[in-house]
């Protein structure tokens, strides 16, 4: 009876671990005609199109010494390679230098693995051929054979006799997973530490030798009501004795003058448009260098010299307006009367003037209201110096009052967020969490439908006739469990992080890279815990919830084991999908091309078009997380049976992903927040939780041969991988957050002995992609643009 049983599984089994190459095969074949293509068509188009392929060379001052790549087909690729890292420094800031590093190191990390893949960990699983083991799922056979055996008779899992007794130097193997588990993770953390360490260098050198007034200014925040004066603030800081004060900045309820900008915005915009459809429609020449069908702002009609916004738009040079007799002036319908029930249709340029002029006069008055002072402040001191000694200090001995922090770039400030009273951020950001937390178990409903098309044993389950088809035409069979999976599930990870982006918006903070730092922790959450944690999870209780939840804990633990091993094939497949068949995507920037034309169609003013012709922006908080959970993947894949069909697709995808980035971040994509690479904290954070994860998984995988004594070897790593994630938030994050006293003073001294070493000092840090933190509108470096704005 047991050889029976076990006869029944072990195909089954062996299909499962090994997996089908033909599927592999697909699905190389179909994302690497998808990338070449789009490869391709970018070579050609890229120096057809340089405004939008080239845009922020063209357009960002940072990027002007950046070397002009040739025009050839592939000559950009070396060219590109050849960019030092000083020159992304200087060009693109912190941020893309952290970002390509964290791709530098997963390069390197991913080489050394799968060396020793390729020469030990596979020829060593070669040589013992996986059997299956005792505490295999039952399929639909395993269920109909048990169902003809008395229940009192029945045998359990644990109760089975292996047919195929293991000799006992076959279990010597085992030792490969422990001796591998402890040398990856050694290999990670020592890369994490050195790349932190020489990061930490980077960043100290290159803020510390900065003197902007970004670098010298305070957020203040809590400031108790006694305290919310100019005056006030200043006494209060100049008599900690910690440095002069230059100015300060105290945020006032400005929601009446922003909301007045904004609807004043809105009314020029549609003066604009007015006046464009009474011009009447003009023939502009297309310049080749742009898209083919854009159309660039007409070149005569300009504002009077001299003249403001109240005269007449889009006027020509000799202020008199030539249209054809026959062209009628726009109206517009305006609605009046109780409840607006009656309405008319005017002038619309004579309206929008009128409204505009009514609207002006009110925002000169707003600017002279006094409005009433909320909590938080900016206090610029009149040395880098002494800004790092107020951050980090403790200022007052009351919890939550006066508490400093490093301020960001002017033009990086959420100004409508300044005056929100901090209970009702609060609420913003425990709202939000509660929600993502609902969202989680939506998501993981989602999911288990494509969890179930991996294994046709399941689909069996839920859909025999699907099932049938799919076991008459294997390529229908193969598309069905490699393709539609993976698309799947890469359109869910690029429509989920928009929502997510849209609610660190909601939430409430001070500045954009604070902003850019949420959406990177919410969207590596997402993929992490439902695309990675949840999904594995449902690879195995997914169409056969019944047995799950009758099983022990050890039954359990024993069928998440086999899960991950299980769902191999599918994030190969994944890898190889992103890395072959959507980077080339990416650089052809096939988004911004497909959605070009149905903005142009709703342009109208040259306001439009210029928007319309804007580079695209590049967002780390898209594409961080899904970068780092790949990275995981590996490393989580790095020791198990066929461990190197997960590695080399991840190692091509790490370095295509590095030339598709450094390319786009220096040349083609603007990114204008900036957190002064603040996202290597994260980076690593997250690789702590893999290396966690990944030994977990080696413990469970030794378990599953009964290897218990091999599986208890992983419980010190894992102490030691917890302790280093502890030691490393306490002595590095710091380094990352603040700067070193003495890092400012090294570049002073160096300063005076006439050897600078600030790199690229020409560029600074192009933190505010060339807009300047030096803003000086009435003498104020941090102002409200609704107080100051023309």
């Amino acid at each position: 009876m047991a050889f029976e049983f076990r006869t029944l599984q072990d195909d089954g089994y062996r299909k499962r671990i090994v997996g089908d190459p033909k599927d592999t095969i697909v699905q190389i074949a179909i994302s690497g005609a998808l990338g070449l293509g789009a490869f391709v068509a970018f070579c050609i188009l890229r120096t057809r199109w340089p405004s939008l392929y080239a845009a922020r060379k063209r357009q960002n001052s940072g990027a002007a010494n950046l070397p002009d790549l040739p025009n050839s087909l592939l000559g950009w690729i070396p060219a590109l390679w050849h960019i030092t890292e000083e020159q992304v420094l200087a060009s693109a800031g912190l941020d893309a230098f952290v970002f390509l590093a964290f791709f530098k190191m997963a390069i390197k990390f991913l080489a050394v693995t799968l060396f020793f893949a390729l020469i030990v960990i596979k020829p060593v699983h070669d040589s013992f051929p996986e059997k299956a083991p005792k505490h295999q799922n039952k399929t639909k056979g395993d269920t109909l054979f048990l169902s003809q055996i008395d229940p009192s008779k029945r045998p359990t899992f644990l109760d089975i006799e292996d047919p195929f007794p293991t000799p006992s130097y076959e279990a010597d193997y085992l030792w490969m997973y422990l001796a591998f588990a402890y040398f990856f993770t050694g290999l990670a953390l020592y890369m994490t530490t050195t790349e932190s360490r020489r990061i930490i260098d980077i960043r100290q050198e290159f803020l510390g030798s900065q003197c902007t007034v970004t670098d010298k200014t305070i957020r203040l925040s809590g400031i108790p009501h006694e305290l919310r004066s100019e005056d006030k603030i200043k006494k209060f800081v100049e008599d900690l004795e910690i440095g002069k004060v230059e100015s300060v900045t105290i945020c006032r309820n400005w929601k009446e003058l922003d909301d007045a900008m904004a609807l004043r915005m809105s009314f020029l915009r549609k003066l604009e448009e007015a006046w464009t459809v009474f011009l009447g429609p003009r023939r502009i020449e297309r310049s080749r260098e742009t898209l083919p069908i854009v159309q660039p702002a007409p070149p005569s009609p300009t504002l009077h010299s001299g003249d403001d916004e109240q005269s007449h738009l889009l006027s020509g040079g000799n202020g008199s307006h030539v249209v054809p007799y026959s062209q009628p002036r726009p109206t517009t319908r305006i609605w009046y009367g109780p409840w607006k029930l009656r309405y008319k249709n005017v002038d619309a340029i004579d309206y929008y003037e009128e409204k505009l002029r009514r609207m002006d006069e009110k925002i000169k008055a707003l600017r002279q209201k006094e409005f009433k002072p909320s909590e938080l402040a900016f206090v610029t001191m009149d040395s880098v110096a002494s800004c790092q000694m107020a951050v980090q200090a403790v200022l007052d001995s009351q919890p939550l009052q006066l508490l400093a922090s490093t301020s960001p770039a002017p033009v990086d400030v959420v100004w409508p967020n300044t005056y929100l009273p901090r209970s009702q951020r609060m609420l913003r950001k425990w709202a939000i969490t509660a929600l993502i937390c609902l969202l989680t178990v939506f998501w993981s409903v989602v999911l288990v439908p494509i969890a179930g098309l991996i294994d046709l044993d399941r689909i069996h389950t839920f859909w025999p006739s699907l099932a049938h088809v799919l076991d008459l035409h294997p390529i229908i069979k193969s598309l069905v469990q490699t393709q539609l999976p993976t698309l799947v599930a890469s359109l869910l990870n690029v429509l989920v992080p928009y929502f997510y982006d849209w609610l660190a918006n909601q939430q409430g903070m001070i500045s954009q890279g604070d902003v850019e730092l949420s959406v990177i922790s919410k969207n590596f959450f997402f993929v992490f815990f439902n695309f990675f944690l949840v999904f594995t999870a449902l690879g195995t209780v997914a169409l056969a919830p019944s047995d799950f939840g009758n099983e022990s804990p050890r039954e359990t633990a024993n069928k998440l084991a086999l899960s991950i091993q299980d769902l191999r094939n599918f994030y190969v497949n994944y890898i190889i999908l992103q890395g072959l068949g959507l980077f080339p995507f990416r650089l052809l920037e096939f988004g911004s091309v497909f959605l070009y034309p149905f903005s142009l169609f709703g342009a109208k003013t040259p306001r439009d078009y210029a928007d319309v012709v804007q580079p695209p922006a590049f967002s780390y908080g898209f594409a961080l997380p899904q970068n780092i959970l790949i990275f995981l993947i590996c490393i989580v894949y790095s020791v198990l049976r066929s461990s190197w069909q997960v590695l080399l697709p991840g190692l091509a995808y790490f370095i295509i992903g590095y030339f598709v980035y450094k390319y786009q971040l220096l040349y083609a994509m603007d990114h204008s927040h900036h957190s002064t690479g603040k996202s290597w904290i994260m980076v690593c954070d997250r690789i702590i939780i893999g290396l966690v994860i990944f030994q977990i998984s080696m413990a469970g995988q030794l378990a599953l041969r009964s290897a218990v004594k091999r599986s208890l070897g992983i419980i010190p790593l894992i102490v030691v991988t917890v302790w280093y994630g502890y030691m490393y938030s306490s002595s590095y994050k710091p380094l990352m957050t603040f700067i070193a006293l003495r890092s400012i003073r090294k570049a002073e001294h160096a300063d005076d002995q006439g050897q600078s070493i600030r790199l690229a000092a020409e560029t600074r840090s192009n933190r505010s992609s060339g807009s300047g933190d030096e803003v000086r509108d009435s003498g104020l470096y941090f102002v409200n643009p609704s107080l100051v704005a023309p």
